[in-house]
């Protein structure tokens, strides 16, 4: 097995290796997503339009299952496999740029997937707005040679364009919905009216000969709607649509309360992870309690919540008052801009400590790689640039932890690199404060990493492989970080045997 980046800087992406065979995958022609482009964000303004005006997407989600539901779907949405009781199955989430990131996912992808029944993306299948021609080169493409099906939740981002592309996608081509009445003048819902953004006319055309990338009999996957259940082997796969503000409205709370009333053992798929950053979000759902309470509940037999949404790699296994572990996981690396990790504080959170915590990229790692970008983009490089040495050595002193990866001996934290790291927003532990500090933690998330985006290595993307017995779901996360060496045998980044019984 090859080193990955706890056993040395070269496993983490870092120094002069061969580069990857995945730029031979990439279109010739390539759209650069840039979140700092006005145009883009212009496009993608139908979150902030719902926060501000009331979020439409649960009436539009309740049309959707009940045009699914008049074509034939399951009334309880569950997909019935007759996978054996042992398999394994992959997940991505956030993929969909369609530049080189996301191509140098596809080769360790398609290693380590090998002999899986099945895929699943969470969360964010295109970006930027969820375009049905974008489907092309950002899902059929990409994917046209993983042998199997692809279940999807889609994100905020494929809800941009009322969710229309991904339904033709994934749940039978389902036709458009009808057009509703405009709302009358005035009020919250005509001003939304009036600056939603919509599919643009024709948008679609392309996408019957982007279908035929992935045509097998085999590759085919049908879904009840834009969240199910699947019942594979031993275990039931449960995926939520948590829409444009991450919550889940009333009617899909009910159906989720009852199929996680099933007793076989469950493993949630989600667009917004219940944990991340530190921090428990635990998904509110219309008209009163939250997902995290369901998944919670011992009668329900969750072991397992995996969100996408924000582009790293996380794990938190929570203790329960009941004695059970769960373990929630952010895993939205599968293509799109990283996500910094190296702003996650010391970690104290239901129970979860440092020790405990699991994060890729390793922090010391995301602020060098974010040194490099405000060097380069605000012209300093002298001054704003550290090492990948540097910053994992500042990064424990700052946490007060034992560096994942050692440092070189004779690395030195200097006033500089505390000055950078501290102007970059580094984490803390919770009893100190930084003087001065760019104003970056959720600056980052917002605006600084959507900005991040870069076309060489280290990409520091992931994806995971689940093996499922009866009695127990391996875990894997998987590194690709657009080098060759780690095309040819993805490093695991974290692994965790989690019990069934």
């Amino acid at each position: 097995m090859s080193d990955s980046s706890r056993d040395t800087a070269a496993g983490a992406g870092w120094g002069d290796a061969e580069r990857g065979v995945y730029r031979h995958l990439v279109p010739e022609r390539v759209e650069k997503i840039s979140w700092l482009n006005p145009r883009l964000l212009w496009a993608a303004r139908n979150g902030v339009l719902a926060s501000w005006f009331g979020d439409p997407t649960g009436r539009t989600r309740d049309r959707w299952v009940a045009q699914r539901a008049a074509a034939g779907a399951p009334a309880d949405k569950v997909i019935r496999r007759d996978d054996p009781d042992r398999f394994s199955f992959m997940v991505l989430g956030d993929t969909g740029e369609g530049d080189e990131p996301q191509y140098a996912v596809v080769p360790g992808f398609l290693t380590v997937s090998q002999n899986t029944a099945f895929a699943v993306i969470a969360s964010d299948v295109i970006y930027p707005v969820g375009s049905a021609d974008d489907y092309d080169t950002k899902f059929f493409r990409p994917y046209r040679d993983y042998p199997a099906p692809i279940y999807a939740v889609p994100g905020n981002h494929d809800w941009y364009e009322g969710l229309g592309a991904f339904m033709r996608v994934f749940c039978d081509d389902a036709p458009p919905l009808p057009a509703e009445p405009a709302p009358r003048p005035p009020g919250r819902a005509w001003l939304r009216s009036l600056l939603w953004h919509r599919p643009r006319p024709g948008d679609g055309r392309r996408l019957d000969a982007a279908r035929a990338q992935r045509s097998a009999p085999a590759q085919r996957a049908v879904q009840p709607g834009p969240y199910w259940a699947i019942d594979a082997g031993p275990v039931r796969i449960v995926g939520i649509d948590t829409g444009l503000l991450g919550t889940l409205d009333a009617a899909q709370g009910a159906w989720l309360r009852e199929v996680s009333r099933d007793p076989r053992p469950k493993i949630l798929v989600t667009g917004s992870p219940l944990y991340v950053d530190g921090e428990h979000h635990p998904c509110a759902i219309e008209g009163g309690g939250t997902v995290d309470e369901i998944v919670r509940d011992p009668a329900h037999h969750y072991v397992l919540a995996i969100g996408g949404d924000i582009h790293n790699y996380q794990r938190y296994p929570v203790r329960l008052a009941d004695g059970r572990t769960l373990q929630y996981v952010v895993a939205g690396g599968g293509g799109a801009f990283t996500h910094a990790t190296h702003t996650i504080p010391r970690v104290d959170v239901a129970g979860v400590g440092e020790d405990d915590f699991r994060c890729y990229p390793l922090r010391g790692d995301s602020l060098a790689f974010y040194s490099r970008l405000y060097g380069r983009r605000l012209h300093l490089r002298r001054f704003f640039t550290l090492t990948e040495d540097e910053g994992a050595a500042v990064i424990a002193r700052r946490l007060g932890v034992t560096p994942a990866r050692a440092p070189a001996p004779g690395t030195r934290v200097t006033w500089r690199t505390r000055l950078v790291a501290s102007l970059l927003g580094a984490g803390r532990r919770p009893d100190r404060r930084a003087r001065f500090r760019l104003p970056v933690r959720k600056i980052y998330t917002q605006l600084f990493s959507p900005g991040s985006a870069t076309y060489s290595p280290p990409f520091f993307k992931c994806f995971l492989r689940l093996d499922v017995s009866p009695e127990a779901v391996r875990l894997r996360c998987h590194a690709a970080t657009g080098n060759r060496a780690q095309e040819l045998d993805p490093p695991v980044e974290d692994e965790v045997l989690i019990p069934l019984v």
